[in-house]
């Protein structure tokens, strides 16, 4: 199982809209690095939901339901989405402030590609978030 985290502005769609709706489409994605890693994610893959703007804190674990697919309102069809559904939200928030504190973290992709809205997560960094989160690995 790979991990990843996902960014969204909780204004656009949030972590409780993910809870409210069970699942989603993961859509509207245009970097192509970022692209790539939703091509990349295998149903069953699990991604930290990352609330970016003004919050900037990782809030939930949610699931990859079906892999990639293509992008309806990508009219050139190069890009692709993925579904994902909420598995449960963190005890407590993780801050971008948090894991930049974390010595453990400091090579985490997060900081490395700061705008990238799709970001590969480490088997070791998965560890130590869950760990910071309250969360059960």
């Amino acid at each position: 199982m790979n991990h990843w985290l996902l960014k969204s502005e909780p204004s656009t769609y949030s972590w409780q809209d993910l809870v409210k709706d069970g699942s989603t489409k993961w859509d509207g994605v245009r970097n192509n690095q970022a692209a790539l890693n939703l091509k990349a994610m295998k149903k069953g893959d699990r991604a930290f939901f990352y609330h970016s703007g003004d919050e900037r804190s990782v809030v939930g674990i949610c699931e990859i339901s079906r892999e990639a697919y293509p992008d309806p309102s990508d009219e050139a069809g190069r890009f692709v989405m993925v579904n994902v559904k909420a598995l449960q939200a963190t005890k407590r928030p993780v801050s971008l402030s948090d894991i930049k504190a974390e010595a453990r973290l400091s090579d985490i992709g997060l900081l490395r590609q700061s705008r990238l809205s799709v970001v590969p997560i480490s088997q070791a960094h998965w560890r130590v978030i869950c760990e910071m989160a309250g969360v059960k690995v």
